[in-house]
């Protein structure tokens, strides 16, 4: 009898203790801050939530204590934490295997001087997590983007020989520039020559004033804006920023998996073609190169962290030039701690998970072969999460 396809969570987050000590010594975003007779510290990431936090941290100094319901951010729960809460959340959900890694913003905002010493840090915790629960964790590592040169390419060259390590997390904005400035290629060539995928998160989103006074400024509505909009947005740009720029050319073995879902890249791909096309500068240069669909079809894995079938059948129809028509690049995924339960107690069923499982029930079948790819089979064959862990110096 077959043995079942494990279930794996290739997109879930933690904040370590030392990462929360420093967010609760900032004065400014990313931030972490307590208030009198709130039981969780809120944590502070959007850039449009600093006006609101000063006007409850005065209001709290008065006695003036505002509604947990009216504090900006989020309440920083267990679910951030604690590994026990994050083995609690894979057994409620049926969760084999989770690949961890740092959440937003990582290490962009740390002093340079700091920054290499923290990521070793995080590293280090993270390899514990993994070696104390042998089979159920994974890692990706972070880097210290902030730091010289030098210290970057000295961590990658460090988290290469960690068993449990399978890749990096990179924000959009690599060493301050974006991705496709050209003193972070020999990063991203060190990056594919050690073989470590690039799990690529957004956190930065389109500038605050996109969204008008009402999105950014009172705060009227919430977080859909930056979060349904602004991530993804920032996913595609910084991706076709690179492929305009030629690296995936100039590096054939870079590999990037996209978090939620490549953002708006499986939908647009064909524009960013046709585009490409119709302009007389690029055109020239793009015939001696591939096309967006060439890196969408070798050198870029999707998440499955989509929410809806109809948009995990674009993400699956945009990489089918593949073998298996696609769906050998798609890995579930829960964004675990964020998008928690509202009504219903956080320590049972999450509804942002369950939606993403449907979606792949319903867009391939409950049960099928294709299905069983997703929520597991293809991390296990790309991760290399049936080797088993062992010192690689």
């Amino acid at each position: 009898m077959a043995s079942k396809t494990p279930v794996v969570d290739v997109h879930t987050h933690m904040y370590p203790p030392e990462y929360i000590k420093i967010l609760e010594s900032r004065d400014a975003i990313p931030i972490a801050r307590s208030f009198p007779g709130v039981p969780d510290p809120r944590i502070v990431l959007l850039s449009t939530e600093m006006a609101p936090l000063k006007e409850a941290e005065a209001r709290a100094a008065r006695g003036d204590l505002p509604s947990t319901a009216a504090l900006p951010g989020r309440p920083l729960t267990s679910h951030y934490t604690s590994v026990d809460q994050k083995i609690h959340f894979m057994d409620t959900h049926d969760i084999d295997i989770s690949v961890l890694s740092l959440a937003n913003p990582w290490l962009d905002f740390v002093d340079k001087d700091q920054a290499g010493t923290l990521a070793a840090s995080v590293n280090a915790g993270f390899s514990a997590m993994c070696k104390e629960h042998p089979g159920r964790f994974f890692f990706f590592a972070t880097l210290p983007v902030t730091a010289p040169a030098d210290v970057i390419l000295k961590t990658i060259a460090d988290v290469a020989k960690l068993p449990y390590c399978r890749g990096v997390i990179l924000g959009t904005g690599g060493l301050g520039q974006g991705l496709d400035d050209l003193a972070m290629e020999p990063i991203l060539e060190a990056l594919a020559e050690a073989g470590l995928l690039i799990f690529l998160h957004p956190h930065y989103g389109l500038p605050g004033s996109v969204w008008g006074s009402r999105g950014n400024t009172t705060g009227e509505y919430g977080h859909v804006l930056p979060l349904a909009l602004g991530f993804p947005m920032e996913t595609t740009i910084a991706v076709t920023r690179l492929f305009l720029a030629g690296v995936f050319d100039r590096l054939p073995k870079l590999r990037m998996l996209l978090a939620h879902s490549g953002g708006t890249l499986p939908f647009l791909a064909g524009r960013i073609d046709s585009c490409v096309r119709h302009d007389a500068h690029l055109w020239k240069a793009a015939k001696s190169r591939r096309s967006i669909w060439d890196v969408l079809h070798e050198q870029v894995y999707l998440d499955a962290v989509v929410y809806s079938d109809v948009g995990l059948q674009a993400a699956i129809s945009a990489t089918k030039g593949a073998k298996t028509g696609g769906l050998d690049r798609l890995m579930f995924g829960t964004d675990h701690p964020f998008f928690p339960p509202l009504e219903t107690d956080e320590q049972g069923e999450w509804e942002s998970v369950s939606m993403n499982a449907d979606a792949v029930s319903t867009a391939l079948g409950d049960g099928s072969a294709e299905a069983a790819a997703v929520m597991g089979g293809n991390a296990v064959r790309v991760l290399r999460l049936y080797e088993e862990p062992a010192d690689k110096a």
